[in-house]
């Protein structure tokens, strides 16, 4: 399939993809589908969604999710877990993947081995202590967000096949270096569900700095002010920092009353909290982060980049970057930054 007239920055390329991946880029003699000067991006990678159009990853039904994350952009997805029984997660892990849609690459496990005193909207009655005999013969588990200050959890770090994320925790400094030192390599929405930046007591975003981990961000206008986006991407950059939706069930739907994780949640003006006011993930599409993180003054380039290609670095998948050898997911815009064609494997996803 070959894709022609497309926008990469300052150049106007075509694109040739063979059984989905790309192989050619640059000015190509063949037909193809003409795609007029638009704007082209890699499709989104989003490591840390929990639902959207009325359905949460706990459900276990991935069909209905894959296509709304593939019309809003999103290529490759991790389907984000709640802190939940071992039946439950398991019946998550052992889900049927669908064929069509956006590409599920494995399972982000947040939690059960988290702070309770920083749990937010993870139901803490299913917290426990890290096990790595739990999910050891898992292989679509992936990625896991843990607590480091918990017993056992840095023999955890050392000894699991996961990406381990630090998050929903009250480490402080030392204990999240010892961490990344062990194998610890990003942390899970930074800011949100662990101690503040101190100038005295540094914590988990001190931690991350001086250790070059990679760190999530939600990327929303309201889990985190504008300016802290700013900062972030200058003391992590482009390279180091991770854009996330969070997303939860009621994304794509309208205000009301939903269920996150065994809890109830109310959403009012897009806003998801739970009964005590804690915010329970996003009602924004990974789209509309990168959206958010351009008006509040990232770089176009850059935002996309920090929704595509540093999160499947961090996942060392060939996804996120428009290059040979790559998956051919494309997302090409309307000059109103709107979506005009995604493309998966190198077909338009219709």
């Amino acid at each position: 399939m070959v894709y022609k007239n497309m926008r990469l920055g300052d150049d106007t390329i075509d694109i040739k993809s063979e059984n989905g991946i790309i192989i050619q880029i640059g000015k190509i003699d063949e037909h193809g589908v003409d795609l007029e000067g638009r704007r082209v991006y890699p499709g989104l990678v989003d490591i840390h969604t929990h639902g959207i159009v009325g359905i949460d990853t706990m459900d276990a039904e991935f069909d209905e999710m894959a296509r709304a994350w593939a019309q809003n952009g999103t290529t490759t997805v991790y389907p984000t877990t709640m802190t939940a029984p071992r039946d439950k997660l398991m019946r998550v892990l052992e889900a049927r993947i669908p064929k069509e849609g956006a590409k599920i690459r494995g399972i982000h496990l947040e939690g059960p081995y988290i702070n309770p005193k920083y749990g937010g909207a993870q139901n803490k009655e299913d917290v426990r202590e890290p096990d790595i005999d739990e999910f050891k013969n898992c292989p679509r588990a992936k990625l896991i967000t843990l607590a480091p200050e918990l017993e056992g959890s840095w023999e955890y770090i050392k000894n699991t096949d996961m990406t381990v994320c630090i998050g929903h925790t009250g480490a402080d400094y030392d204990c999240v270096c010892r961490a990344a030192e062990a194998g610890a390599r990003c942390v899970t929405h930074i800011f949100n569900a662990m101690p503040p930046l101190h100038h005295r007591r540094p914590s988990v975003v001190g931690a991350a700095f001086d250790k070059d981990m990679y760190v999530q961000v939600i990327c929303d206008g309201k889990h985190i002010h504008p300016s802290v986006i700013r900062m972030l991407y200058k003391l992590f950059g482009a390279e180091r920092m991770i854009l996330i939706s969070d997303s939860m069930r009621a994304t794509g739907l309208c205000d009301g009353d939903y269920e996150f994780g065994g809890l109830h949640v109310a959403v009012k003006d897009s806003v998801a909290r739970t009964d005590d006011g804690s915010l329970a993930g996003s009602t924004s599409t990974l789209f509309e982060c990168v959206q958010y993180a351009v008006k509040f003054g990232i770089p176009e380039a850059d935002a996309y980049r920090m929704a595509s290609q540093t999160p499947a670095e961090l996942m060392g998948i060939k996804a996120g970057k428009i290059c040979e050898g790559y998956d051919c997911d494309l997302i090409v815009l309307n000059e109103d930054d709107t979506i005009h064609k995604v493309i998966i494997n190198g077909r338009i996803y219709e």
